[in-house]
C-alpha cells in the first residue's frame, strides 16, 4: 500500500511588520537598564560625531577656490575640498600624459568587456574566460599602458589577448541570445549541426587561425608613444599592482598550498620554505629587499625597473599567504572524499580538479577576498620606496604651492575612496557565498 504524503508549500519569508520591528528593537536595544543606557550613550556619540563630521565636510566646506588661504577666507572652520577637486587627475592618474588619458581608459573598458561574461547566468564555459583574463589581458593592457616598440613575443601576446577579447564577446552575446556556447553556434550557421565534436573543434579553431593572421597584420604597425613607469602614479599604479598581485596570488597559492601537502620531499621542502620565509617579514622588507637584491640575481645586462621589482615582491608576498589560506580549506574536506573519487579511477590532478579544489574553493571565499582586500590596501606601502601611488599623490598635495599644508581632506579623500572599493568587494564576496550556497543558514 502506497502512501502519499502531503507536499508542504514553501515557506515564504514575509517582510517584517511594525511590530516585529518593534519587538526587534525592544529585545535588542532596550531588554534592560544597562542596554538602555548604552543605546543612548551611544546615540549621543553618533550624533556628535556625525554633526560635527556633516559640518566639517559638507555644510561649512569650500568646494571652489584656487589656493588653500583663499578656502580659509571663505570658511575657516570647513574642510578646503577644492584642493582635492584640483589635484583630482592626478590622484587618479599619477603624473601620466594628459593627452594619453584615453589609453589608461581603454584598458579600463577592455577589463570590464572581458570580465562581463563572468557574470551573466547563461554564459557558457567561465573558466576559460577567467583563465584568458588572468594570463592574456596583462599583455595587452601592459601594452597600451607603457608602449613604445613591440617585439615578436610581444605582437603575438597582443594579437592573442585581442582574438580572445572578440571570442569572448561574442561568446557572451551567443550565450545571452541563445543559451548556446560559441562553438554550437558556428557549427550550426555553417550547417555542420550533425557533425562530431572534433570536427565543430576545427572548423571553430580554423576560424580563429584566419581572425588571428588577420589581427597579427593589422597591429604590426600599429604602435604608440612609450611612457616611461616613472609616469605611472595614483590610483592607476595601485589598481595595476594589486590587480597583478590578486591575479596571481590564487593560482600560486594553490599550487604552494598542494606542494606542501605533496609526497614528493623536494616538492615538499621547497613550498614550505617559500611560505615560511615570505610569512616570516613583513611586507616593507619585502619589497626593501626586491629593490635592492632583484638585481644581484639577474644576469649581466639583465636589468629590471623599479615597478617589476615591486609586483613581482608582491606576488610573491601574497602567494604565501594565498597558500595558507587555501591549505586550511584543503583540510575541512572529509578523507572520504579522496577515498570516493580513488575508488571511481580518478587521478590525483582529477581528484583535486574535479571534486576536491571546488569544494575547498567555496569555503575559502571569505578569507580569499579577505587577503584580496589586505593585498589592496598594502600596496600603498610602495610609497616609502619611491613609487608615487594613490596615497603618494595624496600626501604630494600638502606640498604644492597653492595647497601647501592640506593634509585632512586628502587623506579622508582617499579613506573613502578605500572605503567604497573594499566594501564593493566584501559585497561580492558575500553575493557569491550565498549564489554558491556556503552559508550554513538554511
Amino acid at each position: 500500500m502506497t502512501i502519499i504524503k502531503p507536499v508542504e508549500s514553501p515557506t515564504v519569508t514575509a517582510p517584517l511588520s511594525k511590530n516585529s520591528a518593534l519587538r526587534w528593537v525592544r529585545k535588542n536595544l532596550f531588554n534592560s537598564v544597562f542596554n538602555t543606557v548604552l543605546t543612548f550613550v551611544m546615540l549621543y556619540f553618533v550624533y556628535v560625531a556625525g554633526k560635527g563630521m556633516w559640518s566639517w565636510g559638507i555644510t561649512d566646506a569650500v568646494w571652489i577656490a584656487d589656493t588653500r588661504r583663499e578656502c580659509f577666507a571663505i570658511s575657516i572652520d570647513g574642510a578646503c575640498w577644492a584642493g582635492v577637486y584640483a589635484w583630482f587627475d592626478n590622484i587618479f592618474y599619477g603624473r601620466y600624459p594628459r593627452e594619453e588619458l584615453w589609453r589608461i581608459n581603454l584598458g579600463l573598458v577592455c577589463l570590464v568587456i572581458w570580465m562581463v561574461p563572468l557574470w551573466l547566468p547563461r554564459v557558457k564555459a567561465k573558466i576559460s574566460i577567467g583563465m584568458t583574463t588572468v594570463f592574456l589581458y596583462p599583455f595587452l593592457a601592459g601594452y597600451l599602458f607603457s608602449g613604445g616598440a613591440k617585439g615578436v613575443f610581444m605582437q603575438f601576446m597582443v594579437t592573442a589577448a585581442i582574438v580572445c577579447l572578440l571570442v569572448n564577446t561574442l561568446h557572451a552575446i551567443v550565450g545571452v541570445c541563445s543559451g548556446r556556447s560559441l562553438l554550437e553556434f558556428i557549427v550550426t550557421l555553417f550547417g555542420k549541426k550533425n557533425a562530431s565534436s572534433k570536427r565543430g573543434r576545427n572548423i571553430l579553431v580554423g576560424l580563429f587561425a584566419i581572425i588571428f593572421v588577420v589581427i597579427y597584420i593589422w597591429q604590426m604597425n600599429w604602435t604608440v608613444e612609450r611612457i616611461p613607469w616613472t609616469k605611472w602614479g595614483g590610483l592607476f599604479l595601485t589598481l595595476v599592482i594589486s590587480g597583478i598581485g590578486i591575479a596571481m596570488a590564487l593560482p600560486s597559492g594553490i599550487l604552494l598550498a598542494l606542494g606542501r601537502r605533496s609526497n614528493l620531499t623536494i616538492v615538499r621542502v621547497f613550498s614550505t620554505t617559500f611560505i615560511e620565509l615570505f610569512r616570516s617579514v613583513p611586507v616593507i622588507t619585502v619589497l626593501f629587499m626586491a629593490t635592492t637584491m632583484f638585481p644581484l640575481f639577474m644576469p649581466q645586462g639583465f636589468v629590471l625597473n623599479k615597478l617589476v621589482q615591486v609586483i613581482i615582491a608582491v606576488c610573491m608576498f601574497n602567494a604565501a599567504y594565498m597558500a595558507e589560506t587555501v591549505r586550511g580549506g584543503l583540510q575541512t574536506i572529509p578523507k572520504r572524499q579522496f577515498e570516493a573519487a580513488h575508488t571511481i579511477g580518478l587521478g590525483y590532478w582529477q581528484t583535486m580538479g574535479l571534486i576536491i579544489m571546488p569544494q575547498a574553493l567555496k569555503h575559502m571565499i571569505p578569507n580569499i577576498v579577505g587577503n584580496f582586500i589586505t593585498l589592496l590596501k598594502d600596496t600603498t606601502l610602495v610609497s616609502i620606496i619611491g613609487l608615487f601611488d594613490v596615497l603618494g599623490m595624496l600626501r604630494s598635495i600638502s606640498k604644492d604651492s597653492p595647497w601647501l599644508g592640506l593634509h585632512k581632506e586628502p587623506l579622508v579623500f582617499g579613506a573613502f575612496l578605500f572605503f567604497v572599493i573594499c566594501f564593493a568587494m566584501s559585497k561580492y564576496s558575500r553575493h557569491l557565498e550565498v549564489k554558491l550556497s556556503t552559508s550554513h543558514k538554511k
